[in-house]
Formats: structure tokens, sequence, C-alpha cells
């Protein structure tokens, strides 16, 4: 699979983003961190595979939020690979009782590692720094990543961007963000209306407009590649979260300067490398 940018040492993938399963590869020549496990063992295994990465060097896996379309893969992924997983203890606390309910009994992850939002700690070669967003879970978190100067934030699953979230994204070079939603394609969608409050809502999903607010009012134009990321198949489409995201862009300059890329569902992202 070709790259957009020359190999000098980190590598951006998405395995699968959006509402059925979300999972991002980070990596460098002796780290290798998955971000999520929100699909299967098997196919975690196949799109690595298919990138040319070998799943028995994973190094950790590391969880934003207990939502399953982030963990549905972890118990397996964890069993095989032997591998530590990363969560904060309120999320670790929510999965595993969310899990006994469903099966009786409490599930073991046998390298469980706890952390604490905005306390940075080290994996291999990658510093990461956690930070708490608004989402309605037990204690979400989006992550920054750093390795010798280079820095990829990601930041999906929140509401809105407060403060405190747009400034653990300045200074990025590729910025993984949410652009989950249309408001008009949610107002006449086939969700229930109180699926749309909770989407629309500042502990949902973060809309096309409200990302291109942030990108037109508060974005420090920084990254060289942006990505979209956890749109919803019902209600948004890839040309039109790119659209906005391009239009805001263009009101910084920044439409030549950014590489505005799509996550979906069904397909890997090429790997970005930098």
């Amino acid at each position: 699979m070709v790259a957009y940018a020359a190999n000098m040492g980190v590598t951006v993938s998405m395995l699968a983003s959006g509402s059925r399963g979300n999972c991002t590869f980070v990596a460098t020549a002796r780290t290798k961190i998955l971000v999520d496990a929100g699909i299967s063992c098997r196919e975690t295994f196949k799109r690595m595979k298919s990138l040319g990465e070998d799943p028995q060097a994973l190094s950790a896996i590391l969880i934003t939020h207990e939502h399953s379309d982030h963990v549905y893969g972890l118990v397996t992924l964890a069993k095989k690979l032997r591998i530590p997983v990363f969560m904060t203890g309120a999320t670790h606390a929510a999965w595993a009782r969310a899990l006994r309910n469903e099966n009786g009994e409490r599930p073991q992850l046998e390298k469980l590692e706890r952390f604490e939002s905005g306390h940075r700690f080290q994996v291999g070669d990658i510093e990461v720094k956690p930070f708490t967003i608004p989402h309605d879970a037990a204690d979400p978190v989006g992550f920054t990543f750093r390795v010798e100067g280079t820095k990829v934030s990601v930041a999906t699953d929140l509401g809105y961007l407060p403060v405190n979230v747009r400034d653990h994204l300045r200074g990025s070079d590729v910025l993984i963000m949410e652009s989950n939603h249309d408001v008009e394609m949610l107002r006449g969608g086939p969700y229930p209306w109180t699926v749309k409050q909770r989407v629309a809502s500042n502990v949902g999903h973060l809309s096309n407009e409200k990302l291109a607010d942030f990108f037109t009012n508060d974005y420090d134009n920084n990254a060289a590649f942006v990505v979209l990321a956890h749109l919803s198949e019902q209600n948004n489409h890839p040309e039109i979260a790119r659209r906005e995201a391009e239009k805001a862009l263009a009101q910084r300059g920044g439409l030549f300067h950014n590489r505005v890329l799509v996550a979906v569902q069904s397909e890997i992202l090429p790997p970005i490398q930098l």
C-alpha cells in the first residue's frame, strides 16, 4: 500500500473508523501501538497484515473509552497477544462491569496498565499524553503521541471542543479529528429523536459544522495531514465532511498546506509516514 509521504520514522494508519468499530495504528521502527480495539481480532490481524505489519509485533493497546465500537475486539486481542492494555481506572471498571453483566463473569486482562488523564507515560520510544474529552462515557480521553519532535493527535468521540482540548491539539503534525455528522442529515435521518439529541449534545459527537468552526477560528494550521474520523454512515458522507473541512481550512490559507484525508469504516486509511 502506497504511503502519503517519505518515511522518516512515524507511521499512522486508521484500520477502521466509524460507528461500527474504531482502531488506529501508530508506530515507529521499534514501538507499535493500537489506539482502541473496536473491530474483531480476526479483522484487526487481517488489516494489519494487509499493511505489511505483524500483529505479534504490537507493543500495547490504548483505550480511549469503554463504548463497544472502541473495545469490541479487546478481550481476544489481549489474550492472543499478551501485551499491555492501557486504560484509566474508571474506564476499566465500566468496561469490566458491562462485560460481567452480559457474560456473568468479570473479564480479566493479563497486563492491565492504568493511567490518569493529564499524566504522560511512555510506551517504548513514544511519549503518550492522555487528555479529557467531553463524551458520555466513564472517563473518556484523547491522546497525543510524540516521537523525536513529531506530534500525532487523536480526538474523536467528543461533543464539542473545549479550551483544554484545543490546547492539546496545537502543534500537531498529524491531526485525527472527529467529523461525525452533518447537522441537517442527522435531523432528517433515521435515528430516534432521543438518539439524535444524544449525538448532537455536548457529550455526543462532533459535527462537520463544529469541526469547521474550529478550523476557521482556532486551528493553528500546523498539521501536514488532517484526518477526518468517526464519520456516521447514516448521517454523513465522506465528500460532505471533506468539503466542509477544506472550505474552513481555505479560509485560514491552509487548503494547500494541509492534506485532508477521510477515514471510513470498511477500508484502511493508507499509512501516513513522517
